[in-house]
C-alpha cells in the first residue's frame, strides 16, 4: 500500500538535507525492512513514528543511533504498527541519496554523537535527574561526580537509623549506576579538583545538584523533620538503636548519654511546624519517652483549624489532641513509667548560647519571645522584647541545611541559598543546569525531589532537541576530565569501588547483628578499595 515516501522539508542532523518529494519506495528495499512492531514514542525524538495532519500518513521513523532530523510538533504520536525501516542501520545497510530522494544531500546519519550530561552530586537529585535522562534519551552518556568516595548522599547520611525504609530508594539507585550509560566518580571536588568551566569544556551539560552527651537537657533548634529525628534518636531505647545501621561510635556515644529531656524550639506557633504526621506519632509512640505540649498554645487554634489543608489540619488535630486531652488507660500508664519526655516551645528565637563559668561548655541559651504578624504557612515570627534563659549543656543548632557556592563562575544568591533558575537552567550561563536543594532550598521529601529532578531532566532533554546546546559536536567527558584529575594527583572512585566499601560496611555489620556498620572515614574508604 506504500507507494511513496513523502516528507515535507526538514533540517537532517549533520547534514543540510532538504528533500523534495520522493521517487516510488522500491519494492526489493520493502522486502528487506517488512517488519511489524510496537512502537513506544518517547517526546525526545530518539525513537517513534510522528504522523503529521498535511500528509496524514507515516512520515519519519527514528530510534536510537538513527538521527534523522531536528523534530517537528506532530498532530499526533503513539503506539502505533509500522514498518520497522530503521532497523536495517543495524547491519551497516547504506542506502545511496538517489534512491529514495531527488536532490538530497544525506538522508541518514548513523554517526551516534553521544550527548555526554555531568552531573555534580550523587545524592537523590542526582540520581533521579540522571534516571530520568537515560530513560528518555536513549544515547545519553551520563557521569556522577561526588566529593566523598561513597554514594548516595543524605540517604545514606542523613536519613535516621530507624527509618530503613526511606533507603531502599538506593536499590534503585543502583541500578541506574549499573548502566552502561552511566558512570560514578566519587572523591572528586567540584569547584576545587576540577571546575565548572572546565566541566562545561568537557560535556554538552552540566547538572549541579550537600556533641557533649553529659547533660540531662537537650535543647533541639528547630521544628522540622530532621529535629524530630534528632530528638527521637536521643530518646529512643539503645535496644531499638542496635538493630539499625547507627555506627557504633555513635550507639556507645548514646549508650553513654544522660540526656532524659528534649525540648525542641520553634521561632512560630503550632500551624507553622514542618514535620509530618507521621514524625509526631513516631515521637508520641516512643516507649521510653512522654511528650509535653502545653496546652495553652493549642486552646484557641479551633476556627483556624477548620480551614486548614487536611494534612496540616490532620497534624494539628493530634498536637492538640496530645496536648488536651487524656490519654487511655494503657497510653496512660506507658507515660507515667516513662523515664525521659520532650516538648516543643513555640514563639521563641535563639539570641545567645550562655557558657558555664569556665567557658568550655554550654550552661543555657537564651531565646527571644516571638508573636505573629500574618497567617499560615506565610506567617513572619516578630521579637516582642522579652527574653527567657532555657538552661540545657546539650545544644544542637544548624538543624537543617543550605546550600552553598560551589564554584567563583556559578551565579548564586546567597540571601536564599539557592542558584537562580528557571526549570532548572541556571539564568545567565547557557549548558548549565541546577537540581534539588540548590535549585529550591531545603523543602520537601524524597518525592519532592524526584519531581523537580524530572523537571530539571526535562529542560536539558528539550535543549538538546532545540539546538539550545551545541550538541551533536562531540565531546570527550571524562576522558578529558580524566587527565585533569591526573594532573592534580586526584583519585577517583568507582562505582565498583563503592561495592568493595559496600561488602565490608555488611559484612562487618552481620558479625554486629545489624544491617551494616559504616565506615565514616574518607582514608579508611580510600585504604579499602585500594590503589
Amino acid at each position: 500500500t506504500w507507494k511513496q515516501w513523502a516528507i515535507s522539508p526538514l533540517v537532517v542532523r549533520g547534514s543540510s538535507f532538504c528533500p523534495t518529494v520522493s521517487a516510488p519506495l522500491p519494492w526489493s528495499l520493502v522486502l528487506l525492512c517488512l517488519l511489524v512492531a510496537t512502537f513506544d514514542i518517547n517526546q525526545d525524538g530518539t525513537e517513534g513514528v510522528y504522523i503529521y495532519h498535511f500528509f496524514n500518513e507515516i512520515l519519519l521513523f527514528s530510534r536510537p543511533g538513527v538521527h534523522f532530523c531536528s523534530w517537528i510538533e506532530p498532530t499526533s504520536y503513539g503506539p502505533l504498527w509500522f514498518l520497522f525501516f530503521c532497523f536495517l542501520c543495524d547491519f551497516s545497510v547504506v542506502f545511496p541519496p538517489p534512491v529514495l530522494f531527488s536532490g538530497n544531500k544525506r538522508l541518514l546519519s548513523t554517526a551516534k554523537t553521544e550527548p555526554r550530561i555531568c552531573i555534580v552530586g550523587s545524592g537523590p537529585a542526582g540520581f533521579y535527574t540522571a534516571q530520568h535522562l537515560l530513560k528518555h534519551h536513549k544515547l545519553a552518556q551520563v557521569d556522577i561526580y561526588e566529593k566523598l568516595p561513597v554514594p548516595f548522599g543524605l540517604v545514606r547520611f542523613g536519613v535516621a537509623p530507624d527509618h530503613p525504609e526511606v533507603k531502599n530508594v538506593i536499590n534503585t539507585f543502583t541500578q541506574t549506576a549499573h548502566s552502561d550509560r552511566c558512570s560514578f566518580y566519587g572523591n572528586v571536588t567540584v569547584g576545587k579538583d576540577v571546575t565548572v568551566e572546565e566541566l562545561q569544556k568537557a560535556y554538552h551539560a552540566v547538572v549541579l545538584l550537600k556533641p557533649d552527651l553529659s547533660s540531662e537537657t537537650a535543647v533541639v533548634l528547630g521544628h522540622g523533620n530532621v529535629a524530630l529525628d534528632v530528638a527521637r534518636i536521643l530518646l529512643s531505647p539503645l535496644e531499638i538503636l542496635q538493630k539499625t545501621d547507627i555506627t557504633e561510635d555513635a550507639l556507645t556515644a548514646l549508650a553513654r548519654s544522660k540526656v532524659k529531656r528534649v525540648c525542641l524550639i520553634g521561632r512560630r506557633g503550632p500551624l507553622q511546624v514542618a514535620f509530618t504526621i507521621k514524625e509526631l506519632r513516631e515521637m508520641i509512640n516512643l516507649p521510653s519517652a512522654r511528650p509535653f505540649l502545653d496546652p495553652a498554645d493549642f486552646k484557641d487554634l479551633g476556627e483556624a483549624v477548620k480551614d486548614l489543608p487536611r494534612p496540616r489540619k490532620r497534624l494539628t488535630e493530634l498536637m492538640a489532641k496530645t496536648a488536651l486531652e487524656e490519654p487511655g488507660e494503657v497510653v496512660s500508664g506507658r507515660w507515667l513509667s516513662a523515664s525521659k519526655e520532650w516538648s516543643l516551645k513555640f514563639l521563641c528565637s535563639p539570641l545567645e548560647v550562655l557558657p558555664t563559668a569556665d567557658g568550655k561548655q554550654a550552661r543555657a541559651i537564651r531565646l527571644a519571645a516571638t508573636r505573629l504578624e500574618g497567617s499560615g504557612d506565610a506567617a513572619k515570627a516578630v521579637p516582642t522584647g522579652d527574653t527567657e534563659d532555657v538552661m540545657s549543656g546539650l545544644i544542637l543548632s544548624s538543624i537543617g541545611y543550605r546550600s552553598l557556592p560551589i564554584d567563583p563562575a556559578v551565579p548564586f544568591d546567597p540571601k536564599r541559598g539557592v542558584i537562580p533558575n528557571q526549570s532548572g537552567r541556571v539564568l545567565g550561563a547557557p549548558g548549565l543546569y541546577c537540581s534539588g536543594w540548590v535549585k529550591r532550598g531545603p523543602t520537601g521529601v524524597i518525592m519532592t525531589t524526584m519531581n523537580d529532578s524530572f523537571d530539571t531532566a526535562q529542560s536539558v532533554l528539550e535543549d538538546l532537541q532545540s539546538g539550545a546546546l551545541d550538541f551533536p559536536d562531540a565531546k570527550e567527558g571524562f576522558g578529558s576530565v580524566r587527565s585533569i584529575l591526573q594532573s592534580r594527583r586526584i583519585r577517583p572512585v568507582s562505582f565498583s569501588d563503592w561495592e568493595k566499601i559496600d561488602a565490608a560496611e555488611v559484612a562487618r555489620g552481620k558479625l554486629a547483628g545489624k544491617p551494616r556498620e559504616k565506615i565514616v572515614d574518607p582514608k579508611e574508604m580510600l585504604e579499602l578499595i585500594g590503589p
